[in-house]
């Protein structure tokens, strides 16, 4: 019996006797488990790469090896991608939110498994990238191809890709409740009693599978100590408004980077000027290479010189304006360190450097404030660094409600909570207004196709237009005389509007509505004397398929009132759309998408 055949029976044994609402509880902790899976297969595979790499050689020739590394690994997933995986790789959570809004969810296979090869070999050898991006990629992927095979619809299918996200951040950073609410907020997941209970059993399972894996080891080892004083609230204000400034420089650094290699066409020359520039960086500045959790729990614990120590400029690090100089240094240059090697072609994530970044930031201003001694009692040094955290997370991701819980939540932190709350709200409130978008969303935002917390909105992103354009109008030629246009258009159509085409260009030139048509076309005296030029009105509006989204295409028919609209493809008439099949088609997406 074929395995198909196998597959069958077991979906009509599910019908018969698992309801869809536990089955879908049951898929969300297999989901869960497999996301958890994930997390633990790249990260023992960077570390891997990590301690056969550094075992000798770095240790030995330590500047040298810092240069060659990260190029030889960018490298090494540029061939595999080629000639393997034979794709362009996609950086991850904007592949899945791409999925999401314009693939109804459905994401290609070997998104399964590419990532799992390319993400640990990026960072292994030094990409200044993270791994939660791919992690999160990767059990998204597992979601989306398992629904199909169950054959769950769009709405399903989308609800397990937010369990795969939070599986994915739960397993990493054993914060069960931080990974449910970056799921919500990252990808625009409707928070009901349907969706909670799905997402919790998946995060609960992947935090199971990540102790039972890794034992109770944490990425940031942290219990807070130092007390927070009511009396440093301006000081956090202050805080919140820089990591606010340093998101913006993040955001706009990261996109115009972007822009840049999107303009070079060979991907050898990407992977060429970028593995030089990350290279060039990592030699001058080590503290770029990888991840940079070390760095952060060296700042969190107060051992700024054990971050700072492989300078290769030698500095004396007892001088604290040296140290304070070497730390804005990582925060000006670790964004460009990290968009270099998404450039060159490298697989990774954003969390961890904007991470990076924050924990230095936060660290830097409190060492500022106590060196100028500018109060009589010196601020707490790693709570700023936990804050400084929080804001970046929350102006670069805007994720203001995961950055405050995942602070929280795994250094036990919860007295710190008016502060991360202080700094988070501050520092998305002023990205948002420069930057409406994070770097993840960016890209579709501008094109208008990501799905939000708006349901309108995200039904109409899902739509297509070409499935609401209608063509069986009957054309009329701009020449055509009134006769003509009795004989072989009104007699013929069971439309009240009428195109008008230009004969050679195919263009449109106007509209002619059955209602002009009433007053004279009963005078056969006018038959060969009117012509459809004189007859013609402009359309209220027009709808251009390639550039107007959805969205646009609704507030045109709401600013016009018309009920038909005019569709032109690439400057040519195609169609039309009519506001009442357009409401229909609505209709069925919006039940499609809310799954009832």
């Amino acid at each position: 019996m074929s395995q198909r055949s196998y597959l069958n029976r077991f979906l009509i044994w599910r019908l018969k006797y698992i309801p869809q609402k536990q089955f879908i509880y049951i898929v969300s902790i297999l989901v869960g488990f497999l996301s958890g899976l994930a997390a633990v297969i790249i990260k023992n595979g960077t570390h891997f790469i990590q301690l056969l790499i550094e075992g000798n050689l770095i240790k030995e020739y330590q500047t040298t090896f810092y240069f060659i590394f990260p190029i030889i690994g960018l490298g090494l997933t540029y061939l595999i991608a080629k000639y393997i995986l034979r794709v362009t790789p996609t950086q991850g959570i904007p592949a899945t939110l791409f999925a999401i809004s314009k693939r109804k969810g459905i994401m290609k296979r070997f998104q399964m498994y590419g990532s799992l090869i390319t993400a640990p070999i990026t960072v292994g050898f030094g990409g200044s990238v993270g791994l939660e991006g791919p992690t999160v990629a990767t059990g998204a992927a597992l979601s989306s191809n398992l629904s199909r095979i169950l054959n769950m619809n769009q709405a399903t299918r989308t609800l397990l890709i937010g369990c795969a996200a939070a599986g994915a951040m739960s397993s990493i950073f054993k914060a069960p409740i931080a990974a449910i609410i970056f799921a919500i907020e990252v990808f625009s997941l409707d928070l009901t009693l349907v969706s909670l209970i799905p997402l919790l059993l998946a995060s609960v399972s992947a935090i199971i599978t990540s102790y039972f894996f890794f034992g109770n080891d944490i990425l940031l080892p942290f219990t807070i100590e130092d007390e927070f004083l009511i009396t440093d609230i301006p000081l956090y204000i202050l805080l919140g408004v820089i990591a606010g400034m340093v998101s913006v420089y993040f955001t706009e650094t990261y996109e115009r980077f972007q822009n840049f290699f999107e303009k070079i066409g060979s991907p050898v020359k990407r992977l060429l000027i970028g593995g030089l520039g990350i290279g060039v960086l990592v030699y001058f500045i080590p503290p770029l290479y990888g991840e940079g959790y070390d760095i952060i729990n060296n700042l969190v614990q107060g051992k700024p010189e054990a971050a700072l120590q492989n300078n290769i400029f030698d500095l004396d690090l007892s001088n604290v304006w040296i140290i304070i100089g070497l730390l804005l240094g990582l925060v000006l240059f670790k964004v460009v360190a990290s968009s270099l090697t998404f450039g060159a072609g490298g697989v990774g994530g954003i969390f961890a450097p904007t991470l990076f970044m924050g924990s230095i930031l936060g660290f830097t201003v409190a060492k500022i404030i106590n060196t100028l001694t500018i109060l009589s009692n010196p601020v707490s040094e790693s709570n700023f660094t936990l804050v400084g955290m929080t804001g970046l997370m929350a102006g670069v991701l805007h994720a203001p409600l995961t950055a405050i819980f995942l602070i929280a939540e795994v250094t036990g932190g919860y007295e710190l909570f008016l502060p991360l709350m202080i700094a988070s709200a501050i520092s998305f409130t002023i990205t948002k207004h420069f930057q409406p978008h994070s770097v993840y969303a960016m890209e579709l935002g501008r094109k208008g196709e990501l799905i939000t917390h708006d349901k309108d909105h995200a039904v109409l992103t899902l739509m297509n237009i070409k499935t609401v354009v209608e063509r069986n109008f009957s054309i009329v030629y701009s020449e055509m005389t009134l006769g003509v246009i009795v004989e072989k258009a009104i007699t013929t159509s069971n439309r009240n509007i009428f195109p008008v085409i230009n004969a050679k260009t195919k263009e449109l030139e106007g509209i002619i509505l059955l209602d002009d048509l009433r007053p004279v076309m009963f005078n056969k005296s006018l038959y060969n004397e009117m012509t459809a030029k004189d007859l013609m009105k402009n359309p209220p509006a027009v709808i251009k398929l390639e550039e107007d989204k959805m969205t646009i295409v609704m507030q045109k028919f709401q600013e016009t009132g018309a009920w038909n609209l005019p569709v032109l493809s690439n400057g040519i008439y195609y169609g039309f759309v009519s506001k009442s099949k357009l409401l229909t088609a609505y209709r069925k997406k919006l039940i499609d998408f809310s799954g009832k």
